[in-house]
């Protein structure tokens, strides 16, 4: 099966691509997606292998700033069961989790971030998920094409 790409987005408070790089082996378990979409992309259609467009949002200039591969497939994200975060779910149920993540491991931290201005300004990259308008997916398909251009606009 072909590689496949995403754009997963964060919080850098929450999570960074600094966070990351500091992570033994520079891996991590994407864990706190609570959007049902979000969660279906992870659970069925992520596997290891593809590529992920690591982006930052909720910051005055959102931008992808690296790329991560897809080390371990899904699995049920523990934070659902835990009463101490802030990711918990009350519903939840260990015996048919609602929630799921996958395990990445940083490849690269850009150069030169991506900015959102710049991904809505390349063409090629117009079709973007994350550029339509009222998208607030976490979890994104990525093209092949709309890839190798971010990737070569980063490094």
């Amino acid at each position: 099966m072909a590689r496949r790409y995403w754009l997963m987005k964060t919080e850098p408070g929450t999570f960074s691509i600094e966070d990351l790089a500091r992570r033994p082996g520079r891996r991590a378990f994407w864990d706190g997606v609570r959007n049902y979409q979000a969660r279906n992309l992870l659970r069925d259609q992520v596997r290891v292998g593809d590529g992920v467009l690591f982006y930052h949002s909720g910051i005055p200039q959102p931008a992808v700033v690296g790329t991560a591969t897809v080390i371990e497939p899904a699995a049920p994200d523990p934070t659902q069961f835990d009463r101490r975060s802030p990711c918990h779910d009350p519903g939840a149920d260990r015996a048919a989790p609602r929630w799921y993540g996958v395990e990445i491991a940083l490849e690269q931290v850009f150069r030169r971030p991506v900015t959102l201005e710049t991904l809505r300004s390349v063409p090629g990259l117009e079709g973007m998920v994350v550029l339509r308008r009222g998208n607030r997916l976490s979890v994104t398909p990525v093209l092949p094409e709309e890839w190798s251009i971010i990737v070569a606009l980063g490094t």
